[in-house]
């Protein structure tokens, strides 16, 4: 299965398990890292499908309104916020936070059909705990999100259709 067919299978699962906030569900995808020694077990997830399951990758929960993904044992969540200011979270295994020093030269490439690539360079937040930028608000069909970033200096890379809420059968 390629990896494309992939993100759009997770896309449709997690319509089906319902999105965070913000008027968009986005894809999945995964590759890398171990998670980190001594990690404190995380609280249970506060969604109804993984309410018993606290172990390792257990829970997919969004904590920010946007989109958990995994890398590995690592998890990050994406935010496309609605007012443009996109955020990327870093977790480990069991949904710790991690600090947003945990990944390097972190980009969202924002492809809109009929126009020219957006590249939002995202940077750490004032608390050091996720990657932010400002970039034109997701609208419309058709959108795909490039995300790349080097956790612990290995490169990832997926691409994420974004879907508006909008366009989804009720």
């Amino acid at each position: 299965m390629t990896r494309r067919a992939a993100v759009t299978i997770a896309a449709v699962l997690l319509v089906a398990c319902g999105s965070g906030g913000g008027g968009f569900v986005f894809g999945c995808g995964g590759g890398g890292q171990p998670q980190s020694a001594g990690a404190p077990p995380a609280a249970a997830p506060n969604d109804a499908q993984h309410r018993d399951v606290t172990g390792p990758h257990g829970d997919h929960t969004p904590r920010h309104g946007g989109m958990v993904l995994m890398n590995g044992d690592i998890h990050y969540e994406i935010v496309f916020a609605s007012d443009g200011r996109h955020q990327i979270w870093f977790t480990d295994a069991v949904r710790s936070d991690l600090p947003a020093s945990i990944a390097s030269g972190v980009t969202m490439e924002i492809a809109r059909p009929g126009e020219a690539v957006e590249v939002a360079r995202l940077a750490i937040d004032d608390s050091g705990e996720a990657w932010v930028a400002s970039a034109r608000p997701i609208s419309g069909e058709g959108v795909m999100v490039k995300v790349r970033y080097a956790l612990q200096g290995t490169p990832h890379e997926i691409e994420v259709p974004v879907v508006s809420a909008k366009a989804l059968p009720q």
